[in-house]
């Protein structure tokens, strides 16, 4: 599968990237900064850019975003998915997985305990964009699949997660291993079953 991962060069990203990568895959990553040592072929430059992003869209089968948010540039997530889709649209690409976050949309049911206050409280401001981003993301028309981890970790992987729809019964942990989030987003891009879901994921 040829995957184009647009903020590939760190955090979950980074570990996508290299998980792909030993599963076969042809890896094409975008960064605004060029440290993305080891991918196949990586694209230095700004996804909002419309030039950049259908560069990166092109012949992909697949493409995931994993950006965080840019100091100074509020709803940068959102600026930069919604680049992505129409470059996808115009490039006729229609997978895409998108990582957003627990807490944004109809998904504040799923956190444990008094983490769900403390989350609206500290991270309004994040989930405002993710919340901007689903909603782009929903209304694409692509073959879509938003993944919503809750913290995130950079302990050692688990190799085990807990993937939760908002209709399921129980709740998430508070905590995932980004290792862990990267192997199950794999997992999700070879399963066509989660195509238009929204996904809770957590340790």
């Amino acid at each position: 599968m040829k995957i184009t991962l647009v903020g590939g060069s760190q955090g979950t990203g980074a570990r996508l990237a290299a998980l792909a990568r030993e599963a076969g895959h042809d890896v094409t990553i975008v960064s605004r900064a060029a440290d993305a040592a080891g991918a196949g072929r990586v694209i230095t430059g700004d996804a909002t850019d419309p030039t950049v992003a259908a560069e990166a869209v092109t012949e992909a089968d697949a493409v995931v975003v994993t950006v965080g948010g840019a100091k100074g540039v509020p709803h940068q997530r959102t600026a930069v998915t919604k680049s992505v889709i129409k470059a996808m649209e115009e490039a006729g690409v229609r997978r895409l997985l998108v990582q957003s976050s627990l807490g944004a949309g109809d998904s504040t049911s799923q956190l444990p305990g008094p983490i769900g206050l403390i989350t609206r409280l500290l991270l309004a401001k994040p989930l405002a964009d993710h919340n901007e981003q689903e909603a782009a993301v929903r209304t694409s028309g692509l073959d879509w699949t938003v993944v919503r981890p809750t913290g995130l970790t950079d302990k050692r992987p688990t190799g085990a997660w807990r993937a939760l729809e908002v209709a399921d019964q129980g709740r998430l942990g508070g905590t995932i291993t980004r290792a862990d989030l990267a192997a199950y987003m794999l997992r999700v891009l070879e399963d066509d079953a989660t195509i238009g879901k929204a996904i809770g994921v957590s340790n």
